[in-house]
């Protein structure tokens, strides 16, 4: 079957527009989720809120909700319109997208059920701040892909696709914080180890931000990105030595 036919950058079939606007939305809708449970298990952390980090865990049932309703919709566009060229890759990429969102959902999660369990520790250093510094600036990736996606604006994701370098960087730092804590003194092992996690569970929602910029940049241009990412994520060769 030939690809859509379009007049004026509108399908003849009226319902096959309301359909992709449909997973736009729902795509919208996932992404907004994501980020919000984020920029909440950030906050309940650095607040120390066990309360509200237990309730956060819950949110992410909605998130899987919503990809399911994805994944049953864009297999059924698939099968009964038979998408072609730029159509098929606004569905493909739809369904991708939702796939890595679904992941970010997972990510925040982890970091709210990791959360509770801090508030049962002492405080250790200045890693929260780092933390929360590396989330912002994630959740700005995450802001800034979305609104890409809906765009089809490939030069804006591309350069959520660079930012993803400074979210490395970052994370490489704190793991080498987080060890140089624990070095300095054993009680602080148990915090550290749970910041270390989430530290790495911020910095791979970080990494599907990036894998969504290069969904956005194959479902506009039909290839993709010349350049390979960049990964400056180097905390699986860093050693601190004792002094």
């Amino acid at each position: 079957m030939a690809e859509q036919p379009h007049i004026d950058g509108q399908h003849i079939v009226k319902s096959f527009d309301d359909e992709l606007n449909w997973l736009d939305n729902a795509i919208a809708e996932m992404g907004g989720l994501a980020e919000t449970q984020l920029a909440a298990a950030i906050d309940a952390l650095v607040r120390r809120d066990a309360e509200k980090a237990a309730e956060i865990v819950e949110w992410d049932k909605r998130i899987d909700a919503l990809e399911d309703e994805i994944n049953t919709f864009t297999v059924r566009m698939l099968a009964l319109r038979q998408p072609q060229a730029s159509d098929l890759r606004v569905v493909v990429a739809g369904l991708k997208t939702a796939s890595e969102l679904e992941r970010v959902g997972d990510y925040a999660k982890n970091v709210a059920k990791r959360a509770v369990t801090l508030t049962k520790t002492p405080s250790v250093g200045n890693a929260l701040n780092s933390i929360a510094r590396m989330s912002g600036l994630v959740q700005s990736m995450i802001k800034n892909v979305l609104d890409a996606y809906i765009a089809r604006d490939w030069e804006r994701a591309e350069d959520v696709r660079q930012r993803d370098e400074e979210v490395d960087q970052i994370h490489t730092s704190l793991f080498r914080e987080l060890l140089t804590y624990m070095m300095e003194d054993p009680r602080n092992i148990t915090a550290c180890t749970h910041l270390l996690f989430i530290a790495k569970n911020v910095e791979r929602i970080g990494d599907h931000a990036t894998n969504i910029a290069e969904h956005i940049h194959f479902m506009v241009r039909g290839e993709e990105p010349e350049t390979a990412r960049v990964n400056e994520d180097r905390s699986s060769y860093t050693v601190v030595k004792p002094e």
